[in-house]
């Protein structure tokens, strides 16, 4: 996607996420606020962005489609990710607007505090349905939307567009990602969220982001409500005690992976990167959940987002290890 119009198919795409992108700048210090002296350490972030690199790093073949500032950030986030292994055909360019900076102090490390810099608008809110090459979104394997992108701006509406040509095609996936800042208000939120749902084949989500798309954080409750939707996979994140995965053959719970956490974010998108491998490798729910929980952890036992994204080598020795110590 650029400015000038629709870019050609992309041949042999097997993931393609669309939404938000930043530079990432972690605090390198545990604990520690923003209010306290520390060094920051630069890498490229946004939800939907890391979910493509984590699915490069576990080689497939990933895009994404957002857009960045024309500024020297800008430059960095398409060098970062064409070093991450993703394609930036269809990350744009803004003339006007900076590429967005979220902030990460570690304080706690499990929940960093996050301040995001997106004034007065981002990049990636200002995707547009006439730049989409919507022949080329249909013919990919799997699609990953995160729900912020449903937030405001044009990207919502190129959303929808990308959802009405997808017509609810496996695997069309929908991260439940909320965010409340976003947003104008949660009942918005509700709503928007709440409407993408019946539209995808795959929903994603924790408790509280359950809460927003169908009404309850209870997880066997949300996971019903999801396949009552239409979903035809549905998975409910639940912190220590584990991740529901739901389809209409029934409800299991893959138990989580302990890691020693140095830096919660990213640990969803390298969830959901491994989902998308695991969806296109044909393996079962539960299979592809516990392959994609054991990526998430090793993202939380490393500092930055993108650059901590495992390999399937790096994920399978902690399967086997882990086998091992039962």
């Amino acid at each position: 996607m650029t400015g000038a119009g629709p870019d050609p198919p992309v041949p042999g795409l097997d993931v393609l996420t669309i939404g938000r992108v930043s530079v990432d700048l972690y605090a390198d210090e545990p604990g520690a606020t923003f209010a306290d002296p520390q060094r920051f350490v630069k890498s490229v972030g946004g939800s939907p962005t890391n979910v493509a690199v984590a699915a490069a790093r576990l080689g497939r073949r990933a895009a994404v489609i957002t857009k960045v500032g024309d500024d020297p950030f800008g430059v960095y986030v398409r060098h970062k990710l064409e070093s991450l292994g993703v394609d930036v055909r269809y990350v744009g360019v803004h003339p006007t607007l900076r590429t967005p900076l979220a902030f990460a102090a570690l304080a706690p490390p499990e929940d960093p505090e996050l301040l995001f810099y997106r004034v007065p608008d981002a990049p990636d809110t200002t995707i547009d349905e006439a730049t989409l090459d919507l022949d080329a979104i249909t013919a990919v394997p799997v699609v990953w939307v995160s729900a912020g992108a449903l937030a405001g701006g044009t990207s919502a509406a190129a959303v929808d567009a990308l959802l009405a040509a997808r017509d609810r095609a496996r695997h069309t996936v929908l991260d439940l990602d909320y965010r409340p800042q976003f947003w104008a208000s949660a009942t918005e939120a509700s709503e928007r969220v709440g409407e993408a749902v019946t539209r995808c084949t795959v929903a994603v989500g924790n408790r509280a982001e359950c809460r927003v798309a169908v009404g309850t954080d209870d997880p066997r409750e949300a996971a019903r409500r999801l396949l009552d939707r239409g979903v035809e996979l549905a998975v409910v994140k639940q912190g220590a005690e584990g991740v529901l995965v739901a389809t209409v053959d029934g409800v299991s719970t893959v138990a989580p992976h302990p890691v020693q956490v140095v830096c919660g974010l990213g640990a969803g998108d390298g969830f959901g990167g491994a989902l998308c491998h695991g969806l296109l490798a044909g393996w079962s729910p539960e299979r592809t959940v516990r392959f994609a929980n054991v990526a998430g952890a090793i993202v939380a036992s490393r500092l930055l987002c993108s650059d901590a994204m495992p390999t399937e080598a790096e994920v399978q020795r902690e399967l086997e290890g882990a086998h091992a110590a039962r």
